[in-house]
């Protein structure tokens, strides 16, 4: 898999295939917005499949492997 950060490099681990990426976001209150805009009229959808406790942190990593996420996964952190 792929580690990705927006607070800085993520040491990767090529024994078990994962590689890092940084991100880099600009603030855009505009840009926010207009997809906010988006959702509201039914133009842009968000499929949420689950929402899953930080403790199933390392199941849902095992269930995208296995291809069983058929939408995006929301950690829920305390």
């Amino acid at each position: 898999g792929v580690a990705a950060s927006t607070a800085g490099p993520i040491p990767e681990d090529p024994t078990r295939g994962v590689r890092s990426a940084s991100l880099w976001v600009r603030s855009d209150g505009a840009q926010l917005a207009e997809l906010v805009a988006k959702v509201d009229a039914g133009k842009l959808r968000l499929h949420v499949a689950a929402h899953r406790p930080l403790a199933e942190l390392a199941a849902v990593h095992a269930d995208a492997g296995a291809g069983l996420l058929p939408g995006k996964t929301v950690v829920v952190v305390p």
